[in-house]
């Protein structure tokens, strides 16, 4: 197993700059997820990592050792793609020995190691198959065995899952969460998908145009996101916003917004330097935090009902902006019925408009 620090790690092709100055620790053992859109450079930090890619600038540390210079088979890492990368016309033992017997170890080196990975991994039936006659969790899970009998110190995991349908999706995050549960190494972990992330990470870090967000425990990035843009990725479905002033009300200050409908501001946040009247903020929140009642609230007109057996998502335009409100309740809930909607002030989020930095 290994620590990683990736201090002032840059990427540039050419004139063009697509990773910027990363700082990051990864402790021996620890899961870390890299989460963040399309194009936002987690994929090109695993491949410097792995040392697939050129580091144009920074120091790589995997286990105290600098290894900016070593080469990909210096580094004592794994790598599992988003493809599974099988030799069609080896059978899953085969496929699996293909590391250890280019490596020039004997047979009966890596005969257990195989023989133990597969019963870790459900394939010790599927040993003499080939590729083609396998399940796509099959195959995936040949490739993780592939990996686990190097012995790494690191794994590295770069969009594992995407070729897999739902189901097997969330089969796999547990059968990989239960293996590092029992093997301890370090893991970087890359996925486009929140959900692969808040379920597997000992730690999160929400990465988007080439830079870090935040960074921290999933719950902890979801209850408190930094901005707007990591609030806004995090949930599924995601928080819900609508812009705002702050202005003088009735019982203290209160978001205008746009259609002239006013929310009350939580006290903690109306201490903000920044929550003060005339200045603009965007308010956030979740749509299971959102209640529903008879009372005095929010007024929303339902536009869609989405049930989905355990919850029903309701959507509804506040403030000029389209809200999502989770519910459990079994009532029947129609378009066009009218709805109050309680916002606590415990779960409301508050943003600077122009920064999208989060204020108490």
């Amino acid at each position: 197993m290994a620590a990683v620090q990736l201090n002032g790690i840059f990427k540039r092709y050419g004139d063009t700059q697509v990773v910027h100055g990363i700082d990051l620790n990864i402790d021996d053992g620890e899961f870390v997820v890299l989460v963040g859109p399309s194009g936002c450079g987690k994929s090109t930090l695993m491949r410097m990592v792995a040392g697939l890619e050129e580091i144009s600038g920074g120091d790589l540390m995997i286990g105290g050792t600098r290894a900016n210079s070593l080469a990909p088979q210096q580094r004592n890492i794994s790598m599992v793609f988003q493809s599974y990368a099988l030799y069609p016309h080896l059978s899953v033992y085969e496929n699996i020995a293909f590391g250890p017997r280019i490596r020039k170890e004997s047979a009966s080196s890596f005969k257990p190691r195989i023989e133990a990975a597969a019963k870790m991994l459900n394939l010790s039936g599927y040993l003499d198959r080939l590729p083609r006659a396998l399940s796509g969790g099959q195959r995936q899970r040949v490739a993780m065995g592939r990996a686990v009998v190097r012995e790494p110190s690191l794994f590295l995991f770069d969009e594992p899952l995407s070729n897999l349908d739902a189901k097997l999706r969330v089969q796999m995050r547990t059968e990989i969460k239960a293996l590092h549960q029992r093997l301890k190494n370090t893991v970087i972990y890359v996925t486009h998908d929140q959900i692969e992330a808040m379920t597997m990470a000992d730690r999160i870090v929400v990465m988007n145009a080439g830079r870090i967000e935040q960074m921290g425990r999933p719950l902890e990035l979801y209850d408190r996101p930094a901005n707007l843009f990591v609030a806004s990725f995090l949930g599924s479905p995601s928080m819900n916003f609508a812009e705002g002033v702050i202005v003088d009300g009735a019982q203290g200050l209160a978001l205008k917004l746009e259609d002239g409908s006013e929310i009350a501001v939580p006290r903690d946040a109306a201490q903000s330097s920044m929550a003060k009247a005339g200045a603009k903020i965007t308010l956030g929140v979740r749509p299971e935090h959102i209640a529903i009642f008879g009372g005095e609230g929010v007024p929303m007109e339902i536009d869609v009902t989405e049930p989905t057996g355990a919850e029903t998502h309701l959507y509804g335009k506040i403030g000029g902006n389209v809200w999502c409100v989770t519910t459990r309740q079994r009532a029947q809930f129609e378009p066009g019925q009218r709805v109050m909607l309680d916002l606590p002030a415990a779960h409301m989020h508050l943003f600077d408009t122009a920064s999208g930095r989060r204020l108490a």
